[in-house]
């Protein structure tokens, strides 16, 4: 009796096995890249949170929802990788997770990091079908904005995203945002560097930080997001890069960081100026009012920019607003395009600024870097003609 009842549960159990690797028969292969950021961090003996190394992929492993155990055992995952289902497309995804030495607050990326991240994409860009990458939230727009424009003929999804609240506490929105990354990663047919944040998926390069502590703390200002979750999944293909057919993924590396960003206030002076604009400085974003405006009032600010161009520095505009994009609507807007000032229109000031180091770092001649400047390159911006 006791020999047929485990029989049964054999027979069971190889039944259900085999029910599991039908309904969900394709495996998916995403790699992570933990950077660093709240989504890990635990509190230290001061009782203030910093990142700590080699404990976040335990924690992973300890989550049902982020790991199946049962579905490692049927499809023979090994040690160092974890697997989840994503049940909207019938598919499992099996990823590993490359925790970056040493783990970083996000206000301490720099170039540095962005290299790093886009080279471990290009390396083992042929073994996983996408990619996530943890960061902390504060400069996840620049991140996210600088490996757009890094990458050429991109034809996988790059996912970023982070939390407010850490996995390690309960609530968080940490397991949301995570999971559902690898989710966009494995299955969606978006082939750019998005970030997925508060059930939203948003192109990268479109993206700022709107909030310093709100759950909701990423938005897409000018952009319509490129997909949502929550009972369904709503993805909005017509708003996506299409998919590139040409060419091998290339990474281009050679960021110039001698690129600055000035917000503009009402009593700068010529001297202030004209030190910012400073010899070695190859590029600038500058903040302006409205639609892209300076006073015109101030021949002397007027000068010191129109010197700056003269001697080769790029100089991008874009507005103070939170929404709505630069654009040639006043004799101020119009003076700025005439001394060499290149309208940026809805752009951000992060997706600015990145795209400003990589171009910057691509060409020497200021004549072509403006004619890059003026492309939408990676659907960063919406040329408008006035």
């Amino acid at each position: 009796m006791l020999r047929n009842d485990c029989q049964s549960n054999v027979n069971l159990s190889s039944f259900l096995d085999k029910y599991i690797m039908s309904e969900f028969s394709e495996l998916k292969k995403v790699l992570v890249l933990y950077i660093g950021g709240t989504i890990g961090m635990q509190k230290n003996e001061y009782g203030v949170y910093e990142p700590m190394p080699d404990v976040f992929a335990n924690k992973v492993k300890s989550c049902h929802d982020l790991h199946d155990k049962e579905l490692a055992r049927i499809y023979s995952i090994r040690d160092h990788e974890m697997i989840t289902k994503a049940i909207h497309c019938n598919k499992v995804i099996a990823y590993q997770i490359q925790e970056y030495d040493p783990l970083l607050a996000s206000c301490n990326m720099s170039s540095t990091e962005w290299i790093a991240i886009a080279k471990s994409v290009e390396e083992n860009y042929h073994d996983f079908d996408g990619f996530v990458i943890l960061q902390g939230t504060d400069t996840m727009a620049y991140t996210a904005s600088v490996l757009s424009f890094m990458f050429k003929n991109l034809q996988k999804p790059v996912i970023l995203t982070g939390s407010q609240i850490s996995l390690f506490e309960i609530p968080s929105d940490a397991k949301n945002n995570f999971l559902h990354s690898l989710v966009f990663a494995s299955c969606s047919d978006i082939p750019e560097v998005c970030i997925f944040y508060a059930n939203r998926l948003m192109r990268g390069n479109r993206v700022k930080k709107v909030h310093s502590s709100a759950i909701k703390a990423m938005d897409s200002p000018n952009y319509h997001i490129l997909a949502e979750t929550g009972l369904t999944f709503k993805i909005y293909r017509n708003f996506a890069l299409p998919r590139s057919e040409r060419g091998m993924l290339s990474v281009f590396t050679n960021l110039c960081t001698r690129v600055g960003i000035l917000h503009m206030f009402p009593t700068l002076t010529r001297t202030q100026l004209l030190s910012f604009l400073e010899p070695s400085l190859e590029g600038v974003v500058l903040i302006t009012y409205g639609v892209g405006n300076i006073p015109t009032d101030r021949q002397d600010l007027i000068d010191v920019l129109r010197n700056a161009v003269g001697r080769g520095i790029t100089v991008v505009s874009v507005t103070q607003c939170y929404k709505g994009p630069v654009a040639v609507l006043y004799e101020t807007g119009r003076r700025m395009i005439e001394i060499g000032v290149i309208p940026c229109y809805d752009m951000t000031v992060e997706a600015a600024y990145c795209k400003l180091m990589v171009i910057c770092g691509m060409e020497r001649n200021s004549e072509d870097r403006a004619e890059l400047m003026k492309q939408n390159m990676r659907g960063e911006m919406t040329i408008q003609q006035y």
